[in-house]
This record gives structure tokens, sequence and C-alpha cells, in this order.
């Protein structure tokens, strides 16, 4: 795959001939649906074989065959030019496919109503095929440790169809919420855990999950010792019925970070007990507050790094999002929330109210503002092949275990189509 930004006076055609491709294999592959009317700083992937890289100012052979592990012998000999030749600025080189690694790659999808949606069971099919496992989010705790499982239509035949496994999430959700005091009785009380724990093994045995994955979050910081402790209890029980633990982690940059979100989340403990974590890296940009990245790249890493400095990589699923916001100006605190939207649609947006897009660089992420018809000031922030790529190239550059997403349901083609151009995605059978 190849990444092209639109820049003005692009066409489709013309961006096929550039990159020796046909204009419906790129239409088909970003499922465009107005392709005679791109975007300024749009972000399109380019469905090809290798990739093609543009000779820029202070360039040589030796420079860009060490972007892409490859010798300046190995460039010229694939390129079949002299190897002490002089580079024009703009010339076209071909890069060969590069041997790719093998991650675990795991998406949750939340149905809601009560049941699944048809958007929802088609995203499932689709994406399926890219995924180690399948997470429908999420069997709910009672106070007295039994579990109210989540709509799950016929999630388990299409996770088998495609020898994708399926993950058990267990959160404190209450009445919608993450509950303080239900986590606290399901970490302290021992019959409710012992009942939490035997109904678990029950489900995850009927309907054949292959991990089980505890969401326990905005958890009193006095139980962050109790938290651990039942994790350590929870580990060794569905060892012993062959079953995987995970957990998800709210993003920390440090052992002491304070917050109701971070505190009863021990690092260390976690990337000891489970078999592996999910960092919810994302939402520095979200509903109810200020205009921002999602992810921003630069605000991921820090996380990621202190991770690093108490567990094993191995053991690391970073956690990115499938959407981004729409967000009515000015911000006001307490005021209405930004709109999910599908990087898609943001897409759509900016087209139809003639806008160009934005990047930042030290996020790693695009943006843009508009008006609407009433009046009303916007300003949106999204994800992008550029953006992904970025947490790709961050996944292989730290050797980490693989990525999981948050959530299935709102249309992300060219995030599919690069992490099977990046990587060899694990099945577990």
């Amino acid at each position: 795959m190849q990444i092209h930004v639109i820049k003005q006076g692009d066409t489709i055609y013309n961006i096929a001939d550039t990159y020796g491709t046909i204009p419906t294999d790129i239409i088909d592959a970003n499922e465009l649906d107005a392709p005679n009317n791109l975007v300024v700083g749009q972000a399109l992937v380019i469905p090809i074989a290798g990739q093609f890289y543009f000779v820029q100012q202070g360039d040589s052979l030796y420079s860009i065959g060490r972007q892409f592990g490859l010798t300046a012998e190995q460039l010229a000999q694939i390129n079949n030019i002299p190897v002490d030749g002089t580079l024009s600025v703009g010339t076209r080189l071909y890069i060969p496919e590069q041997p790719k690694p093998e991650i675990t790659a795991n998406a949750y999808i939340e149905p809601t109503g009560g049941e699944v949606s048809q958007t929802l069971i088609n995203s499932a099919e689709k994406i399926t095929p890219y995924l180690t496992y399948l997470l429908p989010f999420s069997y709910q705790v009672s106070r007295d440790g039994t579990l109210t499982a989540p709509p799950l239509d016929n999630f388990a035949q299409i996770a088998a169809n495609h020898n994708t496994a399926l993950m058990l999430a267990v959160t404190n959700l209450e009445e919608g919420e993450f509950s303080r005091e239900l986590g606290h009785i399901i970490l302290t009380v021992q019959a409710v855990q012992n009942t939490l724990l035997d109904n678990i093994i029950n489900v995850a045995n009927e309907i054949g999950f292959r991990d089980v994955h505890f969401d326990f979050e905005f958890l009193p910081p006095e139980d962050r010792e109790a938290y651990n402790n039942f994790l350590r209890k929870a580990k060794q029980r569905l060892s012993e019925e062959g079953l995987l633990m995970s957990t998800a982690l709210a993003p920390k940059t440090s052992a002491e970070q304070s917050g109701a979100w971070y505190e009863a989340h021990d690092y260390a403990v976690h990337g000891e007990i489970a078999d592996f974590v999910v960092l919810m890296t994302y939402e520095w940009g979200y509903s109810y507050g200020p205009p921002l990245a999602v992810s921003p790249i630069d605000e991921v890493r820090k996380v990621v790094d202190f991770a690093l400095s108490v567990m094993p990589a191995d053991k690391i699923l970073l956690g990115q999002n499938l959407y981004g916001y729409d967000w009515t100006l000015p911000y006001t605190e307490g005021g209405e929330p930004a709109e999910a939207i599908s990087p898609q649609e943001a897409i759509t947006r900016a087209r139809n109210h003639n806008v160009a897009i934005e990047f930042d660089t030290e996020a790693q992420a695009p943006f843009y503002t508009y008006t609407d018809a009433q009046g009303n000031s916007h300003e949106v922030w999204f994800e992008d092949a550029r953006s992904i790529q970025a947490k790709f190239d961050m996944i292989k550059e730290l050797n980490l275990l693989g990525i999981s997403y948050w959530k299935l349901g709102l249309a992300f083609p060219q995030n599919w189509l690069l992490l099977q151009d990046n990587f060899i995605i694990r099945k577990l059978d």
C-alpha cells in the first residue's frame, strides 16, 4: 500500500497514472463515494505491491535505503539506476514489499439498545478476517457476582468462520456507567468473587471464549492492591481451565499518576499477572472535552514508554480509536457533547463544506474547521491513513504485541488495508 495525500489539481486519474494502477482500484480500496470530487489534504491508500518513493532535496540512495531497510546497492539494482549516479528531485523509486512482523489484533464490538444492529453484524463479518480476537462489550457483573450477557447474536459463528477467537469482557458497568461501589464489592467480597469466577468459567466454556478480559474502571484508589489480588486469584482459576486473561489499563504515564481513572491500575502488577494488557491510548480528545486529536501520537508514546518501563513489550496491545469527533464551537465545559463520526464521514463533511484537511505533525492527526448552514463553527479531528500508519510504525519500532481497536461499526477502510499490508495477523489455531 502507498499513502497519497491529495494536492490541489489531483484527480483520481492522474493519481492512478502516477502509481501505475487503475482508478477503480483506488476507488474500491478507499470506498470513495465521490471520486471526482476529492478533498485537498485527504489521504488515500493506493493498492500496489510495495510502494513508490519520490526523491526529495538532500536524498541519496544510502539515506533512502536506510529508511526501508535496503542498501544503496539493492535500491539501485531494483530501480535499474547507477549506484553512484545523481538523483533528481521528484524521481520515482520503487521500494519492494518488506517482511511483515506477526501481531495480535483485537477489536471491541458494542451492541447498544439491547440488540445487535445489522451494521454491527456486517462490520463483524467484514473485519474478523483481520483479527486475532473479537471482543463483545460487555458482560456486566451484578452485586451478587452473577453475569448479564451482552447481545451476542451470531458473533461466535462469525468469529469461527474466520478462525478468530472470542474474548469475554467483564466490566463493573452499572446503569450505563462504571460503578466505583460495584467495583469495590467485586474486589473485596470473597463470596462475590467466587460466584463471579464460577460464572465466567461456565460462560467461557459454554460459548467458547478463549480469553477473559477485565475492564474495571474508576475503582477506589484504596482498592489498588485488592484489584491486584483479585487478578492473581482470577489468573489461577482461569489458567486451570486453559483460559487466557487480559486487562484494560487507563493511559498512565507514571506509577503515581493521580485521578479516579488511574490510581487503582497497577501497570507493573498487571504486566506480571496478565497474559497481555490493552492500553486505552485514546480519548485525549473526547465528546465532553475541548477539540483535540483523539489519540495524538506524542501523548500515546508517553503512555507506551511508561508501560515498557514496567512490563515486556510482548504483553502490550496498543489501544486505537476507529472514529473522530465533530465539535461545535465555541467549546464550553459542560455543554453539548461533540458528535462521534467515522473517518469516512469526516471526509464527506470536509468535501460538503469545501474545506481542506490539515495535518498536525506533532499529534500525527488530521483536522479541519468549517461553518455549517446555520452559521455555527465546527472543529473536526479524526483518523486517516497517515495517523494509523504512524501507530503501526510505533508497534513495529517497539516490538509491541499488537493493537486493540475501540470499536467496530464506523467505516475506516484504509485502516484494514494498511493493517494487512504492515502485518501478519496472528491466529490462535
